[in-house]
């Protein structure tokens, strides 16, 4: 007979964002033209000096085993990194290297929790926090974010978490936000900081999105006093320096928990690639006009589909305030056509056009609080992006279609209007 699988492992769900990219890539196959703005991927080339390193890394063989924690390299670089960016006092022993950032949550829950322990998580949220909270046995506690307060967190919820959850541990912070492009302001976070400090909380402060504030600027509950003890900081050069497939990142936290990080990955994935580690400090020396000559690139792209979003009747999208992703309120498109804001996104890729699909993510891809949105990545040219709005109005206005499709898919059919 088949050997059972774990409790955990039957209920995990991976990241809904692969799942359409499947479906995009299947109906490429099949001749549709699809516009893919489902994925969170630079359409940018990785940064010239990182590439540069990386080549001459595998010349001169640097492609054997190296400390768990990270080359030293690369962890002075990522330090004087937080320090000019950010102001984040840090020095190499601050730094732990690990395969992205996305590693860093489950390391964050690994260290920090115990089952039973409740945990705040903004929602709507990456997908991959609760699967990583749960492997401990601990308690996902959810906050919504809302769009009437520009997605930031609300320090209320905090206080209700604090004072009524039987255990609470930790905090799960994301800014800038991925799905919504919320920004945390200065003011959350010194406030947060003030509830936090001196009690036994940890924070995941998750900033792979940095270098993408368009409005303002990019701050970390590290930059506040006293947070070193009780915060983790992690950043990835998916991102800004469009290195998504060399698979490296950083933490950034107090020295104690930079070495216990550094042990959870000596137990599980030995260690980072040196030469991807080489490539990421060259970027983080060299690179930074490349990086931000992307940046303003990346915001041309935000702009533009902001604008022509919000020229379409029945939907409302913030001024992009950060990352390069858009969260449209798009429910009363939804109750028109009856149909769940997951399923608008399936109809707009699989059925509202023969020819063209536009492939994005419904916004309960990101939790329930996502519910009425969808999310549109601007990883693709700006002709691209520029076709897409022209589709999606007459993809809306085909009732017929989106009728047809839901006899077909039931399951997406909308059984309570969405608050508009």
């Amino acid at each position: 007979m088949p050997i059972t699988y774990s409790q955990f492992a039957r209920g995990v769900r991976v990241e809904t964002a692969f799942n359409v990219l499947a479906v995009a890539k299947r109906l490429k196959a099949q001749g549709k033209e699809i516009i893919e703005l489902e994925i969170g991927d630079s359409p940018f080339p990785s940064t010239a000096s990182a590439k540069a390193a990386g080549l001459a890394a595998i010349r001169d063989d640097v492609s054997h085993y190296c400390p768990s924690i990270g080359i030293n390299e690369l962890r002075e670089a990522a330090a004087a990194y937080v320090q000019t960016e950010h102001g984040i006092q840090a020095t190499a022993a601050n730094v732990v290297v690990g395969p992205g950032a996305k590693v860093f949550e489950l390391l964050f829950c690994e260290a920090f929790l115990n089952p039973g322990d409740g945990v705040l998580v903004f929602s709507p949220h990456f997908p991959t926090y609760l699967p990583n909270i749960a492997r401990r046995g601990a308690r996902a506690w959810l906050a919504d974010l809302k769009q009437s307060h520009d997605f930031r967190p609300d320090l209320a919820d905090v206080e209700h978490f604090l004072n009524q959850d039987p255990h609470p541990k930790a905090i799960f912070l994301n800014s800038p936000h991925n799905p919504t492009g919320g920004v945390a302001a200065e003011e959350d976070l010194a406030r947060l900081a003030d509830l936090l400090r001196g009690r036994d909380i940890a924070v995941f402060s998750d900033e792979p999105y940095d270098q993408m504030v368009w409005r303002g600027r990019h701050h970390s509950i590290l930059a506040q006093p006293g947070m070193f003890e009780q915060a983790v900081a992690a950043y990835t050069f998916s991102k800004s320096y469009s290195m998504s497939g060399w698979r490296v990142g950083f933490a950034v936290s107090s020295p104690a928990t930079t070495e216990l990080f550094g042990t959870l990955l000596n137990t599980s994935l030995s260690c980072v690639a040196p030469l991807a580690q080489l490539a990421a400090a060259a970027a983080l020396k060299s690179d930074r006009e490349e990086r931000d000559r992307t940046m303003r690139l990346f915001y041309r792209k935000v702009d533009l589909m902001a604008a022509g979003l919000n020229r379409i009747e029945g939907l409302r999208c913030l001024e992009p305030s950060a990352t390069f992703y858009l969260f449209p309120n798009v429910a009363p498109i939804c109750n028109r056509l009856k149909i769940t804001s997951h399923g608008l996104a399936m109809y707009l890729l699989e059925a509202a056009d023969d020819d063209l699909g536009v492939a994005c993510l419904g916004g309960e891809s990101f939790g329930e609080a996502g519910a009425g949105f969808l999310r549109f990545s601007c990883a693709e040219p700006d002709e691209r992006l520029e076709q897409a709005l022209a589709f999606l109005p007459a993809a809306f206005s085909r009732e017929e279609r989106a009728a047809k499709f839901l006899a077909d898919r039931p399951q997406y059919r909308l059984q309570r209007s969405y608050p508009v």
